[in-house]
């Protein structure tokens, strides 16, 4: 008999996908095209591989779940620079390096979520929508209620914080945000994160900040909620998220981490001395050398605005294009040509050999009957250049 809450998950966006594309033909002259899935293919710098190579010895040892004081200070080290942080405001107590930003954002469920007794009402965890699935599978699985904040064009494609009643807010127990945005690309600027950070405290919720994308930007830099926390003076009810995946093209090192409530760090680090993976001692070593080092992130956000450039290139002001302020997907509106993003990505399929993602599938579709989703696409830059070219001069094609 397994879990009653699993039938309460939706399928995974790319099951889905391949349910509406795989039974259909592309043009025998055009090779397929991958553009759905978010899976960076810039290869690593060298210094990830020559730091394994010089850990190897250590392969024989387990690896402490709580991290090396080497990869905890490179975080801290990494988050005082990106985020202008005094050196006395973190120290190696406030982070705490986790397999993989998914395994630690679906783990803060079993972490902070208090579960009802028989007949009370669940507490209450607040996603933004279009979403990253692990937020809701941390709810679901922990039996708490999703609540979904549309975020949608009219607000900036953020979540309106001032729609959300007060007493939905003392039902919360987490509160999931994401910026730079998967999928819209959207940045919250500076007060937005100050007015997050206010509520949480003011009615005791965690503020759950997804900045995986942080690093990848094509013109302002993302601020940051640690910034905000700074100017509190105190990290009391915040978690932030990085991962390595995107930053340095890692995906495969499965390495991220945990910054924050010194707390709920610890209690943290107890859950996963129970259920959680550890990083084995050579992978620590390489997300250290990683961690130390901002030049190869430069040069993957140079590639990474090239790969905009060419959409623009090729779509102009069509699909209501618009540059994403950072993370390396298309958000695309594609009602001036097709009734809803599953029409357009089968016809791109049939027509093109291009795979992409409708938006539906990434969003909840509410009481009203509405998804935030339906009228776009989401579009993967994450190839090679001359691969990105090709995609989009054949979508372009049938435009």
């Amino acid at each position: 008999m397994v879990n009653s809450s699993l039938s309460l998950l939706s399928d995974y966006p790319f099951q889905r996908l391949r349910d509406l594309l795989d039974h259909h033909d592309t043009p025998a002259d055009l090779a397929p095209l991958t553009m759905s899935i978010g899976e960076p293919q810039h290869q690593p710098p060298a210094l990830l591989q020559d730091a394994v190579n010089a850990h190897a010895h250590l392969w024989n040892k387990y690896p402490p779940i709580a991290g090396t004081p080497e990869l905890n200070q490179a975080i801290v080290g990494f988050l005082n620079r990106r985020y202008n942080l005094k050196d006395d405001f973190l120290n190696l107590e406030n982070v705490l390096p986790v397999c993989g930003t998914r395994e630690a954002l679906f783990m803060v469920g079993n972490l902070m979520i208090e579960r009802a007794a028989k007949g009370e009402e669940k507490p209450l965890v607040l996603v933004p929508n279009p979403f990253y699935q692990v937020y809701v599978g941390a709810a679901v699985m922990n039996e708490a209620t999703p609540v979904y904040l549309p975020a949608g064009p009219e607000n900036g494609f953020m979540p309106d914080l001032d729609a959300v009643s007060d007493e939905t807010w003392a039902k919360t127990t987490l509160l999931f945000l994401c910026s730079p945005g998967n999928p819209q690309g959207m940045v919250a600027d500076i007060d937005y994160l100050r007015h997050a950070l206010s509520l949480a405290r003011k009615h005791d919720f965690t503020l759950l900040m997804d900045e995986c994308y942080a690093e990848l930007y094509d013109g302002e830099k993302p601020r940051g909620a640690l910034e905000v926390a700074q100017e509190t003076g105190s990290l009391k009810n915040l978690l932030v998220f990085h991962s390595l995946s995107k930053r340095s093209s890692a995906a495969g090192l499965r390495s991220g981490f945990v910054a924050g409530d010194p707390a709920l760090i610890k209690a943290f680090i107890g859950l996963r001395n129970y259920g959680g993976a550890s990083l084995p001692l050579p992978l620590q070593a390489a997300s250290t050398a990683l961690w130390n080092d901002d030049d190869h992130v430069v040069e993957n956000r140079r590639l990474y605005k090239m790969k905009i450039d060419a959409a623009e290139h090729h779509l102009g002001n069509r699909l209501g294009f618009y540059r994403p302020a950072g993370g390396f997907f298309l958000w695309l509106d594609v009602r001036e040509r097709w009734a809803n993003g599953e029409d357009a990505a089968l016809e791109i399929w049939q027509k093109c050999a291009v795979r992409i993602l409708p938006g539906e599938y990434l969003a909840k579709t509410d009481d009203s009957g509405e998804n935030p989703g339906t009228a776009y696409i989401r579009v993967a830059l994450v190839h090679e250049q001359d691969i990105v070219d090709e995609a989009f001069k054949r979508i372009a094609a049938i435009l």
